[in-house]
């Protein structure tokens, strides 16, 4: 039987509501806000029919607190003091309707009825969509594991993983995906660090709550802390509601966050503190809040030698980097290239109802060549530009810009002298100076493109490019 919550501080209209569903649902009743928050948090209802105004909190609250639960119960407003701002607050908190008192009965029973009904119809899809989802990662898995043994091909959505290389990313994947464990994922900008994430929690025992990515050099940095923590309503000016946070949408899940070594000081430190208790606060808060979500971060940085040099918490970085997966560039594993040009080509050939591009032997051993400074986020804008502006669908050499023709070396990272050790942070900076001028490059100096190449912001492309200017 399907359950439901009223909430109303007048007892002849809680009463009689709980013996008029009684016979069609199991009704539980509160007599205010805070002591439906307390049943709310104990068990788990279907629908939600709450009163507007009550004695201390009003019924918006109890709204917020049911759209906020990993299983959304199906919320009505009813109130006496009906008016069009409150009906479209209400609906904006996640209300499916709003009713007027005296109740009408016949209507309410009705508008139940249909809210129940399309919540039902939503977690079906959900399940079947989970179910799709778990189907596809047990999939991955086996095939993973064979192609480890076999020397076979693994494929899981964007995923193509030939070389021994991304094999052992896939299986590292998989592996740690069952554990509770942080992951860090490093790599060059556009290695498929997020795909990777995505493999992790689709393979996890987390695979049917949310995945909520974060990019955190996209966010501007006085921003980024209330965007992850949430915050209370009158927290700061603009402040009109009280906003759950990316850990809180992400309870029970995975949450992603990308360019982990972007965020400033005072985020750090809340991160960590988050790490450490599992709980948070929200900005203008002092509600301790517990959160359950596994962590799963990037980073195109050398967050080791950042922690070295003072720039990021060490005491962070050691509590992100328990279990570390490293994702070759594109350069180290050109075997994968030949099914990555055919995977993408058919996809923007299907996106732009084109016939898809091939590529002769001749074009396929220099794209092999390439070293791909902007790895396979590069290689897809290369796919879709040939899909949409080549005029022949067989790509030869001839038709190849310069670039792919005689490509430059790859710059290699220099050596230290014999008995110096080797500094971290000056080899980072050399490496990432020669992406950024290649980026620029192959872009025709548009910064956008460029940024776009490198998997980056336009804010941190900038940001990078404005202490040397003079050099790029």
């Amino acid at each position: 039987m399907q359950s439901v919550l009223i909430v109303d501080d007048e007892k002849h209209t809680r009463d009689g509501l709980v013996a008029v569903l009684s016979d069609d649902y199991d009704v539980l009743a509160a007599s205010n806000a805070d002591e439906a928050v307390r049943l709310l948090d104990a068990e788990e209802f279907d629908a939600v029919v709450t009163d507007f105004r009550m004695a201390g909190k009003s019924g918006l609250s109890v709204i917020d607190k049911a759209i906020s639960l990993p299983s959304k119960p199906a919320c009505i407003m009813l109130t006496a003091y009906g008016n069009v701002e409150t009906a479209v607050e209400a609906m904006k908190r996640g209300a499916v309707d709003f009713l007027s008192k005296p109740v009408d009965v016949d209507r309410l029973e009705k508008v139940l009825a249909e809210a129940l009904k399309k919540r039902e119809e939503r977690r079906l899809e959900e399940k079947r969509a989970l179910a799709e989802r778990v189907e596809s990662a047990r999939k991955a898995k086996k095939h993973a594991a064979a192609a480890a043994v076999a020397g076979g091909h693994f494929e899981l959505g964007d995923i193509i993983a030939n070389s021994p290389k991304m094999r052992e990313v896939v299986d590292r994947a998989t592996q740690v995906a069952h554990s509770k464990a942080t992951v860090t994922l490093t790599g060059e900008t556009g290695t498929g660090k997020e795909l990777i994430a995505n493999l992790i929690h689709a393979s996890s025992p987390r695979a049917d709550k949310p995945f909520v990515p974060v990019h955190c050099a996209a966010i501007p940095s006085n921003l980024l802390e209330s965007e992850l923590f949430g915050y209370e309503k009158g927290a700061f000016t603009g402040a009109v509601n009280r906003r759950i946070g990316r850990f809180e949408a992400a309870d029970g899940g995975t949450i992603f966050l990308d360019e982990i070594g972007e965020i400033d000081a005072a985020t750090q430190v809340k991160l960590l503190r988050f790490l450490e208790t599992k709980t948070l606060e929200r900005i203008g808060g002092n509600e301790s809040i517990r959160v359950d979500v596994r962590i799963v971060c990037a980073t195109n940085r050398d967050l080791k030698g950042l922690a070295e040099s003072g720039e990021f918490r060490a005491d962070l970085y050691y509590r992100l980097n328990v279990v570390e997966i490293k994702i070759p560039p594109l350069r180290e594993h050109p075997q994968d290239i030949p099914s990555l040009l055919e995977a993408y080509s058919d996809y923007f050939a299907k996106e732009n109802s084109a016939a898809p591009v091939k590529f002769s032997a001749a074009a396929l051993d220099a794209l092999k060549k390439y070293p791909w400074p902007g790895n396979i986020r590069e290689l897809r804008n290369f796919c879709e530009n040939a899909v949409v502006m080549s005029p022949s669908r067989e790509i030869g050499i001839a038709e190849l810009d310069d670039r792919f023709k005689n490509p430059a070396p790859f710059p290699a990272a220099p050596k230290p002298p014999s008995g110096v050790p080797e500094l971290p942070m000056p080899t980072r900076r050399e490496s990432e100076d020669a992406l950024i001028k290649r980026a620029l490059e192959a872009a025709g100096g548009n910064k956008s493109k460029a940024a776009e190449i490198l998997g980056i912001s336009r804010r941190t492309l900038y940001r990078k490019l404005s202490p040397r200017s003079g050099d790029i």
